[in-house]
């Protein structure tokens, strides 16, 4: 850094602990984001009395990430990215071995999804399938009364060739693909479903929405206005029965059938041990608690995957959301689990760092597909195969009253310890 750099730096430091500069204006003063993130890390250094050291050290060009994946940065935080594989996986996108990276900071959850993905491969695979396809944005309008709101709703059925052009003006990939109505007393709820091709779709869903309700505003004939562009039927990063049964992002479901000499050897518990505790614990343990996400564990796995590949981790909330379901079939481990709204993509967003670029592309999946829409589909089935692994072995360690030992060992650090006594004892 050249002298009149640093001075420039030195003095947009002092201007921010004395109050005269706004953290958000270092860039536009220093002519650079990366400069701005180091002057705003200093400052609060100076000003908090802390160092900030490990934080300031990244790979990320803030030129290229602010007014697209952050504001006011200061640095990066790491979290440790373990991978998970080979997994076997059958899928009508994804077809092969994966090695699946997960971003945690829970010891033994890598290992323990692992162990399933072992299970799952020596049995022959997990047969994914993607059901549904559509990300959703719900605006909600007032009307009057009930007779305006049901005439409301039938003007737009009826101008649906319209309502299409408008919102499809707005995207290369995004196709409206149906706009569900919801109707309470005077209130109207429009559930506009967008395939969105390789792109989570979240944003593209909320830009064709407001185009298209501009169209609508200005050419229904009745009275009507908009309350608010989202009005939580979407639903967006909350947990709702609608996503459950309508879906929100893509609808997947993967199944195994686990051979019972491979559950006896690698999971240390037969299938009907861990059918019961399924069936005890994730449904009716589940029911009891009043939940409507009957699993064991979904989140733990997809919020893993979302770190390392830069999902929108708060979409954890519905993606998280489904069922596990078990049989035992003359003696083998039928299993699959149902996720109704997994939202990822595999463009956009946080897809685009370097670190989760790269995470995609061990799985084959960065990027946009050919045609497009197949590396998002691809990537939730590898997804869903990698959380049946876990509920796989979760329940497995269950059944086995293994749980406690392996956080033990993993999360707590005693297989380190053991190791370390073990070198530390004389050989023969």
């Amino acid at each position: 850094m050249q002298e009149s750099e640093r001075s420039k730096l030195e003095e947009v430091v002092r201007g921010i602990i004395e109050g005269r500069i706004k953290l958000h204006e270092a860039d536009k003063i220093l002519g650079n984001a990366n400069a701005g993130a180091l002057a705003r890390r200093l400052a609060l250094e100076k000003m908090l009395g802390v160092s900030l050291s490990s934080i300031g050290s990244t790979i990320l060009d803030f030129e290229e990430l602010v007014g697209r994946n952050i504001e006011n940065p200061i640095g990066a935080v790491q979290i440790p990215v373990g991978i998970v594989g080979p997994l076997r996986v059958r899928g009508d996108y994804a077809n092969g071995d994966y090695y699946v990276p997960m971003a945690t900071t829970e010891g033994a959850l890598v290992a323990s999804v692992n162990r399933g993905a072992k299970a799952i491969t020596l049995s022959g695979g997990a047969r994914a399938k993607v059901l549904r396809d559509g990300m959703a944005r719900a605006p909600v309008f007032w009307t009057p009364g009930i007779e305006e709101a049901a005439r409301f709703v039938e003007w737009v059925r009826e101008h649906m060739d319209e309502v299409r052009r408008e919102a499809e003006s707005t995207t290369r990939h995004g196709k409206l693909l149906e706009v569900q109505p919801f109707i309470t007393g005077n209130l109207v709820w429009l559930r506009f479903v967008y395939e969105t091709g390789d792109a989570m779709g979240m944003n593209m869903a909320t830009i064709a929405t407001d185009k298209a309700a501009e169209w609508i505003l200005a050419n229904y004939p009745g009275t009507v206005r908009l309350i608010a562009l989202s009005g939580n039927m979407c639903t967006d990063k909350k947990p709702a029965l609608l996503n459950m049964l309508f879906g929100r992002g893509k609808t997947v479901v993967a199944e195994a059938v686990i051979k019972r000499d491979v559950a006896l050897k690698v999971l240390k518990a037969r299938p009907e041990e861990i059918d019961f505790v399924n069936r005890v614990k994730n449904l009716l343990g589940t029911a009891r608690a009043g939940s409507f996400s009957l699993n064991a564990h979904f989140a733990n796995i997809i919020a893993a995957i979302f770190i390392a590949t830069g999902q929108d981790v708060a979409q954890v909330v519905e993606s998280s959301m489904g069922y596990t379901w078990t049989e035992v079939r003359n003696g083998d481990l039928y299993i699959s689990v149902t996720l109704p709204s997994l939202e990822v993509g595999t463009v956009g967003g946080g897809t685009r760092l370097p670190t989760q670029r790269e995470a995609l592309a061990l799985m084959g999946v960065a990027g946009g597909g050919d045609p497009p829409g197949s590396n998002a589909r691809k990537f939730a089935e590898i997804v869903a195969a990698t959380v049946l692994a876990g509920e796989l072995n979760l329940l497995a360690a269950l059944a086995a009253n293994e749980l406690a030992r392996a956080h033990k060992l993993l999360g707590r650090g005693e297989a380190r310890k053991e190791k370390n006594t073990a070198n530390s004892k004389p050989t023969n």
